[in-house]
């Protein structure tokens, strides 16, 4: 038996983890009322939903909080507010420092403890909509400043990540800051973003992705390379395209850029891997062989009695997230006006994005998953060395604790195609046809053009299929 001071300091270790333990449900499951009124299309009722949450402005979701609200007001066609809160997840992501308690935390607990700070494809996301906002409201010098921030946040991605087999730079967004440049007449640095992100395409995009450049692209890197004086260049895309026909001929009136955001971006789950351990000199090496995975812990630095606490595990289980696809409903899309038709072609697979940026960090996910429960398990046998029933109790409170952080921004798109389509000067009716899944469903659209003028549209669809839990 423990003496009567050890009491109280392990009776109130239990009670502090007991009050750390994490609901089994996941993040998508305990926001069912604002998931279900997004994905049936109930945005005013999404929207009261999320903003009667206010206290998560603060919180531990405050990233989500923001860029939830920023994307249901773009949808809402409520512009400026959006942006508001798009700056707001913007600035959070530039002074986001750790909060090194909840850090520690999370190692006796899981990482549910600590601040979402959003994946790497979500700031860059929050940025499209930030520019898309500004470029709808005809705001173009306001948009050329998410480019530039965008160009840096793109910095950063290379910097951080050098293997050339891992997500670190996003045509997508070369092709949007291509668009931005345009519709300021800057053909000079248009020029420049499509080339980078026709090189993107071509180099990183069809191997990583299995996603092919837009042809849309080709014509709009030989537009600016043309209206920039680059003859050269022009000459020479040309017949890297096999495009030996083509000649730059401007528009009589305006143009339309249409995006179309198709489905819903994958949720966060989670999933279990079962260890056993394998001790060898100073090392615990927990192993799976299912997996091809063995992971060395370091017995250095620990006390003989956490040593004796490590030596003595055998099998156990870590979580760790992952993601789940929604299929999309629809498969593709038709724009049709004044005659002519064109396909919509895919700029952007958001759910391949996320799922390569989740396996990218997977082996730090692994150890710190490894390292937690380490932890946890010679905590436990220590305190069932003075008191096996409160090392019972703390061992069933560790089980329940070892949960995945499945927090993501789960309102993005499944995926984003565009098209752009001349307009002639005066009203015109444009007609966009989505197809798949054994249906069809045809949207119209009147637009309202100037020579010259170019203007932009966002169409989603938010039908998707359920997600596949099965492992």
């Amino acid at each position: 038996m423990p003496s009567r001071s050890k009491q109280p300091l392990l009776k109130l270790t239990i009670l502090f983890s007991f009050f750390l333990v994490c609901s089994c449900a996941t993040y998508y499951q305990s926001n069912t009322a604002f998931n279900k009124n997004f994905e049936q299309g109930n945005l005013n009722d999404a929207l009261a939903t999320l903003q009667a949450s206010s206290t998560e402005s603060g919180g531990k979701q405050e990233f989500l909080f923001y860029v939830n609200n920023g994307l249901v007001l773009s949808m809402l066609g409520r512009y400026a507010e959006s942006n508001e809160y798009f700056e707001k997840a913007f600035i959070f992501g530039e002074d986001y420092r750790k909060n090194y308690f909840y850090e520690v935390t999370s190692y006796l607990t899981n990482p549910s403890v600590t601040t979402y700070k959003g994946e790497d494809h979500e700031h860059l996301m929050l940025l499209y909509y930030k520019a898309l906002n500004f470029l709808k409201l005809g705001k173009t010098q306001e948009a050329l400043v998410e480019c530039r921030r965008l160009n840096i946040r793109l910095q950063q991605l290379s910097d951080r990540y050098t293997d050339e087999h891992k997500f670190q730079r996003d045509a997508f967004i070369h092709t949007l800051m291509g668009i931005i440049y345009e519709s300021d007449k800057d053909f000079n640095n248009a020029f420049i973003a499509y080339r980078n992100a026709v090189e993107i395409y071509e180099e990183d995009y069809q191997q990583l992705f299995q996603i092919t450049m837009p042809d849309q692209l080709k014509s709009d890197l030989l537009r600016t390379a043309w209206l920039s004086g680059f003859h050269d260049e022009f000459e020479l895309f040309k017949e890297k395209f096999g495009m030996p026909d083509y000649r730059f001929e401007p528009t009589e009136g305006g143009e339309l850029v249409l995006f179309w955001h198709n489905g819903l971006s994958p949720i966060k789950a989670e999933w279990g891997i079962n260890f056993v351990v394998d001790r060898r000199d100073n090392f615990v090496y927990f192993s799976n062989q299912q997996l091809g995975i063995s992971f060395p812990f370091s017995l250095d630095g620990y006390d003989e009695r956490d040593k004796h606490g490590l030596s003595r595990l055998e099998i156990f289980r870590i979580a760790l997230p992952r993601y789940l696809e929604r299929p999309t409903h629809y498969t593709g899309a038709t724009v049709s006006w004044q005659g002519n038709t064109s396909d919509l072609q895919l700029l952007e697979d958001v759910n391949k994005i996320a799922f390569k940026s989740l396996q990218q960090r997977m082996t730090l996910e692994l150890s710190k998953a490894l390292i937690r429960v380490a932890l946890k398990k010679a905590t436990e046998y220590q305190v069932k060395q003075e008191d096996k029933t409160l090392g019972s109790v703390l061992g069933m409170i560790n089980a329940i604790t070892e949960k995945a952080d499945t927090r993501n921004w789960q309102t993005l798109p499944h995926s984003i195609y565009y098209a752009r389509i001349p307009l002639a000067a005066g009203q015109n009716k444009i007609t966009l046809q989505l197809t798949g899944g054994g249906d069809s469903h045809k949207n119209e659209f009147l637009y309202e053009a100037k020579k010259g003028q170019i203007l932009f549209h966002t169409f989603s669809s938010l039908e998707s299929g359920y997600p596949n839990y099965g492992y």
